[in-house]
């Protein structure tokens, strides 16, 4: 079969390497893509939120399964495009319809279904532009930190956690004002959890659902988790703390009652649903949900899994995942994220990148970056995730980083200590 693969970051390479060693799997067409989806397969110029270009790409590779990578057009309801077009109907899509991806493209909705169905989650209230007169009221309820965000999508910039009881009414009042344009129509406001995060994935046919590897990434750019929010700028898979025990509490008190919450509320959930939790004093707390898989975890948590991907793709659009089988590599994985000088901020793009041939026993996944004759150009923040295996964390973490070191291009960072709290 011919998969579409919608998307252009490392997550989307992920996913490409990974279908590429299926036998069942004929070709491998990636829209947009990037240099490193170029090398599996064929990268195709659309974009994944122009439907209509899509159901070309379609119809042009002879895909028979769509996969979907990021939350856009999820939340703008591609899956519903496909259900509704005579053509498009029969091909499968890896990812939940437009009423399940609410469950990312509303942080009320979410909240509220988390409360509704009594799944451990921060306390909260919601505010629109006719109630913000009673935001400092709510804060004050509080301690600080405060957690302000953006109702929709953000393009991962809609959280933001402040201390002085000031600011924090003043930027609810600028996001409602239009600071995140649409996406701020509403704003969540919470109460700050302390602990150790982490990410859960489960794919799921809707009925039933199995665990992927969990993992932890590093969001902040600098060392010891200082400095601005990032995409992501390194993650590591398994999760120490996370054992036995805590999974348990996991599978009870948070995956098990979402899916029975999604069922009653009449949700038919199909692809990968991604639980942004912390570890609080040994307990699991929902901070958020994705639905989608996440980036920079898809570069460690994809290379644990030994099945055949496809297989378990396949078992989603038929409903018979139960019947199909996961297995899991025990090793560590870790992955380092090379990015461009000055990111989360400006930077410049078109930066030749040179070393990638000298890599060995890792993989390097491509997140942002683009061909131009035999070169490979830096194209966006984040531009390569390095992931290596070992039988410890650091271990693992000694290959990424020896392989970065090998790879250069003008002004590229990394930050040093990912795992450093592990």
């Amino acid at each position: 079969m011919n998969i579409l693969i919608l998307g252009s970051g490392g997550r989307e390479h992920a996913l490409a390497w990974k279908l590429s060693q299926s036998k069942r799997v004929s070709r491998i067409f990636t829209g947009p893509g990037n240099a490193g989806t170029a090398e599996i397969g064929t990268n195709l110029m659309i974009d994944p939120c122009k439907f209509d270009e899509v159901k070309k790409a379609v119809i042009d590779s002879n895909a028979g399964m769509v996969v979907v990578g990021p939350e856009a057009p999820l939340v703008a309801g591609i899956h519903d495009f496909f259900l509704k077009d005579d053509f498009l109907k029969d091909i499968p899509v890896i990812g939940p319809d437009r009423s399940a991806a609410r469950l990312e493209g509303s942080k009320d909705f979410a909240k509220g279904f988390l409360v509704r169905h009594k799944i451990p989650t921060a306390a909260y209230k919601t505010f629109e532009k006719s109630t913000a007169g009673g935001v400092r009221d709510f804060l004050n309820t509080m301690n600080s930190p405060y957690v302000v965000k953006a109702d929709g999508l953000a393009a991962g910039k809609g959280v933001l956690i402040i201390e002085d009881i000031d600011e924090a009414e003043k930027e609810v009042n600028a996001v409602l004002d239009g600071k995140f344009d649409k996406a701020g129509s509403k704003v969540v406001v919470e109460q700050f959890l302390k602990g150790i995060e982490l990410s859960v994935f489960i794919i799921t046919d809707g009925k039933s659902w199995k665990l992927l590897p969990e993992a932890k990434d590093y969001k902040r750019v600098g060392a010891g988790d200082t400095g601005l929010n990032t995409g992501g700028m390194g993650g590591v898979s398994p999760v120490p703390f996370a054992g036995k025990e805590f999974m348990d509490k996991v599978r009870t008190r948070i995956i098990d009652p979402t899916m029975k919450g999604l069922s009653e509320e009449g949700i038919i959930y199909k692809g990968f649903l991604f639980f942004g939790l912390i570890n609080v004093g040994g307990d699991p707390f929902v901070i958020e949900f994705n639905a989608r898989l996440g980036d920079p975890e898809s570069e460690v948590v994809i290379p644990r899994i030994r099945s055949d991907l496809f297989d378990l793709l396949e078992g989603v659009a038929s409903g018979d995942l139960s019947e199909r089988t996961l297995e899991t590599d025990d090793r560590c994985v870790t992955t380092v994220m090379l990015v461009a000088g000055g990111y989360p901020g400006s930077y410049e793009k078109g930066m030749e990148i040179s070393g990638l041939e000298k890599t060995k026993d890792c993989v390097v996944f491509h997140a942002g970056t683009k061909t131009a004759g035999n070169k490979v150009l830096t194209s966006g923040g984040r531009v390569l995730a390095v992931s290596s295996w070992g039988r410890t964390m650091p271990e693992a973490l000694q290959g990424s980083y020896r392989n970065a070191a090998l790879i250069s291009f003008e002004k590229m960072y990394f930050r040093k200590d990912i795992g450093f709290d592990l």
